[in-house]
């Protein structure tokens, strides 16, 4: 069975030692996981593959959320529910001034040409606003989303670029 677990919350030393452990007594091997700290609080998603159901995994994982510093949440899904990509892989940066819609301006772009967001950071230091996603897009959609995100980038005062992603690195 295919579970996602996700924990969220205050972060402390120990979280990924923890959920790695609970999982591994259990059988569950770890197929894919993301990790980070935002601010002092931890987020983690991970896709785990295990005999035991959702309930039990849970339950296993409980003793994470006992404090109230945590939140863990357990949901079957099915074994291929990724979203398949039907494109070429890029990358996408984005710097400038900090200012509210930002990332809801470009990845609206993105998604209106087509573009599947598969993975996204921000960060700001400062006044200054960083965005950094990965994303899978359709096949000769390139130069129609250059002009929008430049477009979008001069309506937002940003500097934006779109590069493919070398994807013989991982």
């Amino acid at each position: 069975m295919e579970l996602a677990v996700t924990v969220l919350g205050r972060d402390r030393t120990g979280i990924i030692a923890d959920v790695a452990g609970a999982l591994a007594a259990l059988g569950a091997n770890l197929t894919d996981s993301t990790m980070t700290r935002l601010r002092g609080h931890f987020a983690m998603t991970l896709i785990c593959s295990v005999e035991a159901s959702a309930a039990q995994v849970e339950a296993a994982l409980a003793f994470l959320a006992a404090d109230g510093q945590l939140l863990v949440g357990v949901r079957e899904i099915g074994a291929d529910e990724e979203a398949g990509s039907g494109g070429s892989p890029y990358v996408l940066s984005v710097h400038g001034a900090d200012r509210l819609g930002i990332v809801a301006a470009l990845t609206r772009v993105i998604a209106q040409a087509g573009g599947n967001i598969t993975d996204l950071s921000t960060r700001l230091s400062g006044q200054l606003y960083l965005l950094i996603a990965e994303l899978d897009l359709p096949t000769g959609k390139e130069a129609e989303l250059q002009a929008e995100l430049a477009k979008t980038a001069a309506e937002l005062g940003v500097e934006v670029r779109l590069r493919p992603a070398e994807t013989d690195v991982l």
